[in-house]
């Protein structure tokens, strides 16, 4: 059996789905299809054929996205899959809708609902009328929290015997073991992710700057690509001498280890694999209440929830954190560790796709 994967990272693809597809690689043909990106010799290492095709991920442009569709249209008929599985918005839709057309048994996970859901507009009824097209003939639609499940139903976007409700990608417990808590005066905050106003850039700042104004003697340690221009101001705070960006890292353990708490402050996930991970190594968690992040945390006792887009709420919990004992915050990261192998246990999430998809 040929399997195609279709995504818009490579990156994405080898840190939360290798394991996955290390699996499906053990018994299938697989060839993934992404751009060229970070972490892509990594990915090819996993045995699988790579196709580089370019992808626009936020943008509009429909010249752009013709072209990408075209290509995709001739890849899947010149490689002639068995089955085919998409991640991320346009993968999903565009590769939804080529496989429908030509009747190719194709999977879709919606990983989040992107900023397009966030608004009302026209761009949003057009998106929502391409998903009924596209996703009607998919023998599966895996969603990473059931909110999203629930909407995509509700707005008739999906059938409900289409949809299934997995707990993200997972964590790889083995990976990412726990890690001795550390020591030290200086309370150091981790953040990983892209740079971007929607994972709550703007309000970590304004709350950690905030926080360094009231004399608390903090680090704020941020791992990722920049996505938006936020250079001027993260090399400004790094000239102060409380904020350290490290830039894309192929390993973010020895980060998560040397800091006291992880905070994603963002406005909407799928779920949020960042959580997860550092989660599982001991360390306490601040993040937002929305769905696809509060799953990470049991309320006071694993870590703190705060309003998104409220840098007011997100400093709170921050001074809380940073109040809190030592042994307790320890305890904390212990707590969610063990929440993490009793809910995101990535082996057992990996065998509940391949019995959803192939039945075996």
């Amino acid at each position: 059996m040929k399997i195609i994967i279709i995504a818009n990272d490579p990156g994405g693809l080898y840190n939360f789905r290798r394991e996955l597809i290390s699996t499906l690689k053990n018994k299938y043909e697989v060839i993934v299809i992404t751009p060229v990106g970070e972490l892509i010799q990594e990915l090819s290492k996993l045995g699988v054929k790579i196709i580089q095709v370019p992808i626009d991920r936020r943008g509009k442009n429909l010249f752009r996205d013709l072209k990408l569709i075209i290509r995709y249209f001739c890849i899947l008929r010149r490689e002639h899959p068995n089955y085919v599985i998409t991640y991320t918005i346009k993968p999903n839709l565009y590769g939804g809708l080529l496989c429908r057309f030509l009747k190719i048994p194709y999977a879709a996970n919606i990983t989040g609902l992107g900023s397009v859901f966030q608004t009302d507009g026209i761009f949003r009824k057009i998106i929502n009328n391409f998903y009924k097209v596209s996703l009607k003939k998919s023998k599966a639609v895996f969603f990473e929290n059931e909110e999203n499940m629930n909407l995509f139903i509700k707005q008739r976007l999906v059938k409900k015997n289409q949809t299934h409700l997995l707990m993200g990608a997972g964590v790889n417990l083995q990976h990412f073991q726990l890690l001795a808590y550390p020591s030290g005066n200086i309370f150091k905050f981790l953040f990983v992710g892209r740079i971007m106003r929607e994972k709550g850039i703007e309000e970590l700042l304004e709350a950690t700057r905030k926080l360094v104004n009231g004399d608390v003697k903090i680090e704020l340690h941020i791992l990722g690509y920049m996505e938006e221009n936020y250079s001027n101001l993260i090399y400004k705070y790094q000239e102060e001498g409380w904020l350290f960006y490290h830039g894309v890292v192929k390993d973010v353990r020895p980060y998560i280890k040397n800091t006291h708490c992880f905070v994603l402050p963002s406005w909407h996930e799928g779920m949020a694999n960042t959580n997860l991970e550092c989660a599982a190594s001991g360390r306490p968690l601040i993040t937002t209440n929305i769905p696809g992040c509060r799953e990470a945390v049991i309320e006071n006792k694993t870590g703190l929830l705060c309003k998104p887009r409220d840098p007011e709420s997100l400093y709170n919990a921050m001074y809380k954190m940073i109040n809190i004992p030592e042994n307790d915050r320890k305890y904390m990261g212990e707590l969610g560790r063990k929440h993490m192998k009793d809910v995101f246990d990535k082996r057992k999430i990996i065998d509940e796709t391949i019995t959803l998809l192939f039945g075996c």
